[in-house]
């Protein structure tokens, strides 16, 4: 996973359909072949909805392109964002980017399916 501080973020780069999904809209509805980025945005980090919606972007529509979380993401939030899909993860502005970098690596593999590997660790090819 990429991880990018806020001054970083670009939120209309030139040249890319960028689509900033609200936290309400549903993925289903959307007509996603052009789209090369999308963001989802976390109002609060109480707020999980950018979560299903990512998975639902990567597991059930397959879609390929950047999934990109930005507003209020914390270092503690990392490794599930990375497993629902994420590409990316725009900091909250107080967010240590070397401290989201030892969260990150914490974690090398997981027993369980996820957004980018559906199968289970016990069944994947050593």
């Amino acid at each position: 996973m990429k991880l990018l501080t806020s001054h970083q973020h670009i939120s209309r780069p030139e040249g890319l359909h960028v689509l900033e999904l609200a936290n309400d809209a549903d993925p289903r509805e959307l007509e996603l072949a052009a789209v090369d980025r999308i963001d989802l945005h976390f109002p609060s980090f109480t707020d999980g909805r950018a979560h299903s919606q990512a998975f639902l972007l990567r597991r059930r529509l397959g879609y390929r392109g950047e999934i990109r979380a930005t507003g209020d993401v914390l270092v503690d939030q990392l490794p599930l964002l990375a497993r629902n899909g994420f590409d990316v993860a725009v900091l909250r502005a107080d967010q240590d980017l070397a401290v989201a970098q030892r969260q990150l690596a914490r974690f090398k593999t997981y027993y369980q399916g996820d957004a980018v590997s559906s199968r289970p660790r016990f069944v994947q090819a050593a």
